[in-house]
């Protein structure tokens, strides 16, 4: 296991390596000028000049892409071209709120999709398999600021039991986490709706049953064990792109995250704010994933790790 660790840990940092290149490259191909974008359309052609100097823009590339590597090898992200803070301090400003909303989130997709799935499969062909599907399927198709605005309206407006955006309380997540929940709900239960057909076919589970288990511990202790791995799998995916920030939900709830950050640098080419994101996305990703790989082996003692 510590081996496998390790030399996960070597892949990540070969794939946090090839994202700030492309990501930095990308940043560069795109036709505008920060300094112009800074300094505004009015300023004249020195003024920009001064700024593109400032932030080293007027030097090559690849000297550019050296600095930025060096630095983030010390743990320095650059500073914010239009704030003028660290881009560091602006995440961590920004973490608590999207992690609040990752955790909410992820429960919530975890608490309707599991479920629904299991009912889906255990009624397989009749009326709860349709009907679970037929709910997942619009919950994956809706676009989430529609459900977000729906929910606000409902909740928010109809009947005023929770805020209409925010941040601060219990309360104010609720919301958010739902509209998270019911887009990512739909695909964890198509999933554990397939994996849990699949296990009940396998002989095991036929002989747990003939022996004369409760259907329930058949269900709960033997096919549900086997056949979550999928789901775990895409929990850990989901922590990153929730800690990535989720800018839609984050825009129609006005919930100050990592995702409201990346679209205001979006509109802006703040290249250091932008790199940092991305970065810290990267880096939830590959930590989740290998989260979801260390847990495999808890939840089913064939898979070892060599």
């Amino acid at each position: 296991m510590i081996r496998y660790t390790i030399a996960r840990l070597g892949q990540a940092v070969l794939v946090l390596f090839g994202i700030s290149v492309i990501t930095f490259l990308l940043t560069y191909l795109v036709p505008a000028d920060p300094a112009r974008m800074i300094a505004g359309h009015s300023a004249t052609a020195e003024t920009v000049a001064r700024i593109r100097a400032e932030l080293g823009l007027d030097q090559p590339l690849p000297v550019q892409y050296g600095r930025y590597l060096w630095n983030l090898l010390h743990g320095d992200l650059g500073r914010s071209y239009a704030q003028r803070v660290a881009v560091t301090e602006l995440l961590l400003s920004r973490l608590p709120a999207t992690f609040q909303l990752m955790v909410a989130g992820i429960f919530a997709e975890v608490l309707l999709g599991i479920p629904a799935g299991i009912l889906a499969a255990l009624g397989r062909g009749r009326w709860p398999d349709r009907l679970g599907m037929v709910l997942a399927f619009s919950g994956v198709s809706a676009p989430q600021f529609a459900v977000g605005l729906l929910l606000l309206y409902v909740f928010g407006y109809q009947w005023p039991i929770l805020p209409l955006g925010g941040y601060g309380t219990w309360r104010h997540v609720i919301l958010p986490a739902l509209t998270l929940g019911i887009a990512g709900a739909g695909w964890y239960a198509r999933v554990m709706r397939s994996a849990m057909v699949e296990v009940l076919n396998q002989h095991y589970i036929r002989t747990a049953t003939a022996k004369g288990l409760a259907p329930s511990k058949v269900v709960l202790k033997h096919a549900l064990r086997n056949s979550i791995l999928p789901v775990v799998s895409m929990v850990g995916l989901d922590i990153g792109v929730f800690m990535g920030g989720v800018v839609v939900v984050e825009s129609v709830f006005a919930w100050p995250g990592i995702g409201q950050l990346a679209w205001q640098a979006i509109q802006i080419l703040d290249i250091p704010v932008i790199m940092g994101v991305v970065m810290l996305t990267a880096s939830f990703i590959v930590v989740g994933n290998l989260l979801a790989d260390l847990v495999y082996p808890l939840l089913d003692p064939r898979i070892k790790y060599s």
